[in-house]
């Protein structure tokens, strides 16, 4: 009987190996660490994996592996980081998944050809902080208890790192053949392929800071979950390019660490919730292509956004793209009402300066010409006297006339 490897770390990443893997790792149960990311294998995931119940971290991403998910994987219970990326492989995602699986905390089954609903049980995965199972044929809706993602749902992480201790085993047979096994202590850091911001980087260090669920380029239906406002911790929500309707939920304003916002290339209806103004961290937004109406709500973020952003959206208006309606009125009331009002102005304007100057005339008219005959009787005297020399002459005038 061949005794079990006390091999624990295997990586064979990044090379030209190809063809299907052997069916041989039962005898590796020790194994914590495998990584055969980016070579051209092919066939399907052996059944034999089953046995590799240390195993913590399983990378096959870049391959092209086909078939279904082996329901074996579900033996491997302790795995923190799940990476099937990049192959070819279909079927549905099975409830497993969630129900065996609980230590994830990165599930990574992006660009395969997995159809079918999202199963409910995938709820399961508290741990989880990289959910990524974009660009395949997934349908149904989304489900409503993604805040069961306990480790979304808090603002904090335990840790910045995912990390893993397995050991170093140096091994030889004796004459007798027994194996001995002097053994030593590593620490290995995990890392993630993580599409963020739009930019697709590796992620080490600081991969237990990252919080980000992608949906993208898939054909799920339905509303966008209220629950989904509860994950506190989301940096990152990537809904785009499916087939979802209704509006969306106004708690997504809740999210307070989101730096990246996606929902384009859906059938999105109603405002923009005002809530989204006061995602101060929001580095990248995407609304695009929806149905969209009403006011963009006010904010230096999100009036800082290219119109690029908001566009597709008929229905959109305030900056960055043009002015509402109501928004011109106010400021630019109607040429007639403007009109009306003007012309009104002009007639009060008019008419009040036609009885001010009446009075001040009749005014200065009186007292100019009565002032001086009451206060003076050297005036009066004068006047009568002038108003007498007058009349006589006006007498001699028409008296020849009549003669």
């Amino acid at each position: 009987m061949v005794p079990d490897s006390p091999l624990s770390y295997v990586d064979l990443s990044h090379n030209s190996l190809s063809g299907s893997l052997p069916d041989c790792w039962r005898q590796l149960k020790l194994l914590v660490f495998l990584n055969l990311e980016s070579n051209d294998l092919s066939g399907t995931i052996p059944s034999s994996m089953s046995s590799l119940h240390s195993m913590e971290t399983l990378r096959l991403r870049n391959n092209s592996f086909t078939g279904e998910l082996p329901s074996s994987l579900k033996n491997c219970f302790r795995l923190v980081l799940l990476d099937l990326g990049e192959n070819k492989l279909t079927g549905n995602i099975q409830a497993w998944v969630g129900t065996s699986l609980k230590n994830l905390i990165v599930l990574r089954l992006r660009s395969n050809k997995f159809y079918g609903n999202i199963p409910s049980t995938i709820c399961h995965l508290s741990f989880v902080q990289v959910l990524d199972i974009s660009f395949n044929n997934l349908s149904g809706t989304i489900p409503a208890c993604f805040n069961n993602f306990t480790a979304m749902a808090l603002n904090q992480s335990s840790s910045n790192m995912v990390s893993h201790q397995y050991f170093l085993s140096y091994s030889y047979w004796n004459g007798s053949g027994s194996l001995h096994l002097p053994q030593d202590t590593a620490l290995y850091v995990d890392y993630a392929l993580v599409i963020w911001k739009g930019i697709e980087q590796e992620y080490g260090r600081t991969l237990g800071l990252l919080k980000i669920i992608d949906l993208s380029n898939n054909s799920l239906v339905g509303e966008i979950p209220e629950e989904l406002g509860s994950l506190f911790g989301l940096i990152s929500l990537n809904l785009s390019r499916n087939n979802l309707t209704g509006t969306i939920p106004s708690r997504i304003g809740q999210e307070k660490c989101l730096e990246s916002l996606d929902f384009s290339h859906n059938q999105l209806s109603g405002q923009i919730p005002t809530g989204i103004a006061d995602l101060n961290f929001l580095a990248k937004l995407d609304l695009s292509s929806n149905q969209l109406t009403g006011k963009i709500p006010t904010s230096t973020q999100l009036q800082s956004f290219s119109p690029s952003v908001y566009s597709g959206n008929p229905g959109l208006c305030g900056p960055p793209l043009s002015d509402c309606e109501d928004d011109r009125t106010t400021r630019h009331p109607s040429a007639t009402v403007t009109e009306k009002n003007t012309g009104e102005s002009e007639k009060w304007v008019n008419r009040s300066s036609l009885y001010a100057g009446m009075g001040v005339g009749f005014s200065v008219g009186f007292w100019g010409l009565w002032g001086p005959l009451l206060i003076s009787n050297s005036w009066r005297r004068t006047y009568f006297l002038l108003l007498n020399n007058m009349a006589d002459k006006l007498c001699l005038i028409i008296s020849p006339r009549h003669a």
